[in-house]
């Protein structure tokens, strides 16, 4: 039964790519690496009741697993290629690991990413996925380059993902569906990162909550940062349903964005907005990297606000 649950996985992600030389079917995948290139790797875990929801559709679920993973590519500039999926599951439902096939291949088509391997076995639902990318030699995104004066810019909107789980514990949730939308498709930032090479000093996915994640480069680079709150860039459907102040607290610290956070040089900035509205990305400035340490949040008055937390951390009591 394993043997043709992988099949129809096999059959639903096919995606031909010159440099897979060995895909799904053998003890081991061989690719070629184009010469020149360098190759960047990720991996993230899903798990049930803790990255998303019990009762979440298994195509909502075959989406998010790859697109956490692309996130984690685009924030280095990087190019996807290959990936490859293992799955823990209770049962064995044909339907379900068909549903989820159709929902990583339908996010896997738009980037030619070809799933050259994996794993199945019994158990609590786990989704695990290692995606493969090239960049340049050099050229990789680091959080490890920002320096004081820089401006802090995102991508698209933020806190949208947050609400919409919240919003799950509503009786009715159609009113909800565009954040819920939000959370269980969220939309790889690779073009935006793949633009943001050789401009931007450095550059992070916000998976954990902005106030977290900005926090991940100003220790990677040995600097501090403020954040003007009211720039921080929030959707329609966010304050359709919440006030401005829950909806700064789901864009400060919610997590599960997946939009990118990076520093630019002040004089590249406009130079940068236009680049990244050539690839349709609307972008943000939203603060500056100072001496210091830490991330700072202040209002309209210049005034340092706290946050309710500062993001999500697997391991916190």
């Amino acid at each position: 039964m394993e043997f043709d649950l992988i099949e129809r996985i096999r059959r639903r992600t096919d995606t031909q790519r010159d440099d897979v030389r060995t895909g799904i079917g053998d003890d081991a995948a061989i690719v070629a690496v184009p010469a020149g290139r360098e190759l960047a790797v990720a991996i993230d875990t899903l798990v049930e009741g803790v990255h998303f929801p019990v009762g979440t559709s298994p195509e909502d679920i075959g989406w998010k697993a790859l697109a956490v993973n692309l996130s984690d590519l685009a924030a280095m500039g990087a190019t996807p290629a290959w990936a490859l999926l293992a799955l823990s599951t209770p049962d064995g439902s044909p339907a379900f690991f068909d549903g989820l096939a159709d929902g990583f291949a339908q996010l896997a088509g738009s980037y030619r990413l070809a799933l050259i391997g994996g794993d199945t076995t019994r158990g609590p639902l786990t989704v695990t996925v290692a995606v493969h990318g090239f960049t340049s030699p050099g050229e990789a995104l680091l959080r490890s380059g920002a320096r004081v004066g820089d401006i802090v810019m995102v991508t698209g909107t933020l806190g949208d993902a947050a609400a919409g789980l919240r919003c799950l514990g509503e009786p009715d949730v159609a009113p909800y569906a565009a954040l819920i939308e939000r959370l269980n498709r969220p939309v790889p930032r690779v073009s935006a990162g793949q633009a943001l090479r050789g401009i931007a000093t450095a550059c992070i996915d916000i998976s954990d909550g902005l106030v977290a994640d900005l926090g991940h480069i100003c220790a990677a680079s040995g600097v501090g940062a403020t954040i003007d709150a009211p720039m921080l860039p929030r959707s329609s459907a966010l304050f359709s349903h919440f006030d401005d102040a829950v909806a700064l607290d789901f864009a400060l610290s919610g997590g599960d964005d997946y939009e990118l956070c990076f520093t630019v040089p002040a004089d590249r900035a406009a130079t940068m907005t236009a680049d990244l509205a050539r690839v349709g990305c609307g972008v943000t400035r939203i603060g500056r990297i100072v001496e210091g340490q830490g991330v700072r949040v202040l209002d309209a008055a210049g005034n340092v606000l706290s946050p309710s937390h500062t993001g999500w951390n697997h391991f916190a009591s």
